[in-house]
């Protein structure tokens, strides 16, 4: 783990009990501070940190995988579990992807879920949790700018979920990790449509950048107005997107039947 996280595992001060040990990586694990596949740091170093004996860190660390929260990796150290899990079913998963309908209904429940999120993050937002989503939209910018495609979509879901956890409400920004992982798999729609063209691109950093600045105003309204803006952009993206990709295949069958194309 990075040295930013030396301050996660705070020590034990009364009851030094394998209870106590599970409450407080229950909470980090809850609260979104651990995500998946996080490092917990070595039995000793931990153990020391937390100011409890190996056997009650080890009788601790067997109930947390016994719960499938943690597990270990044979001589690769323990590491935060899969939490979030598959949302839906791999048969419902692919009647989904077989109805377009789907993709408007998941954005229609984004456009509202992003909205509710933006407006509690910008009432609840710590100075912590400000300089973490400026942090976030700075490397977006550097990412559009250097045309660095891929590292700007990772930027898009890390803004995302920053705002989640600026929000401070705990089973909204489980919700949200969930709804982002069925966007990173392309379940609904690829992402690459949406980013498919540098105006669109432009588009969308104008957006984060008016989310981020409502968030940083602790303006409640505008921030929930610009999230439902932006789903509402994304929303017509990918529908254009669609369409011309549909108009692009007709066109090229046209040219092959024409004896045009080979």
């Amino acid at each position: 783990m990075t040295d930013t996280a030396f301050d996660l595992f705070a020590r034990i001060s009364h009851s030094r009990t394998a209870d106590e040990v599970v409450r407080q990586i229950e909470l980090l694990l809850l609260e979104g501070v651990l995500r998946d596949g996080d490092r917990l740091p070595g039995e000793r170093e931990l153990a020391r940190r937390l100011d409890v004996s190996r056997p009650i860190l080890r009788e601790a660390l067997k109930e947390l995988e016994a719960r499938g929260l943690l597990v270990s990796r044979q001589g690769g150290g323990t590491y935060v579990a899969d939490i979030i899990g598959e949302i839906f079913s791999r048969p419902l998963v692919e009647l989904i992807a077989r109805h377009p309908q789907a993709t408007a209904d998941y954005v229609e429940y984004r456009r509202e879920l992003e909205g509710i999120t933006a407006e509690m993050a910008a009432g609840r937002a710590t100075e912590y949790d400000r300089r973490m989503l400026t942090r976030i939209v700075e490397a977006m910018r550097t990412a559009h700018e250097s045309g660095s495609f891929e590292a700007e979509l990772a930027a898009d879901v890390e803004f995302h979920n920053a705002i989640g956890e600026a929000a401070h409400n705990i089973v909204l920004l489980h919700t949200l990790r969930a709804c982002y992982r069925l966007l990173a798999q392309g379940i609904f729609f690829h992402r690459h449509l949406v980013f498919s063209s540098e105006p669109a691109r432009l588009q969308l950093l104008l957006q984060h950048e008016a989310i981020h600045a409502a968030i940083m105003a602790g303006d409640g309204a505008a921030a929930k107005a610009a999230a439902r803006n932006h789903m509402d952009y994304i929303a017509v993206a990918i529908r254009e997107a669609e369409r011309t990709g549909e108009w692009q295949r007709i066109s090229r069958l046209r040219l092959k039947q024409r004896g045009l194309e080979t």
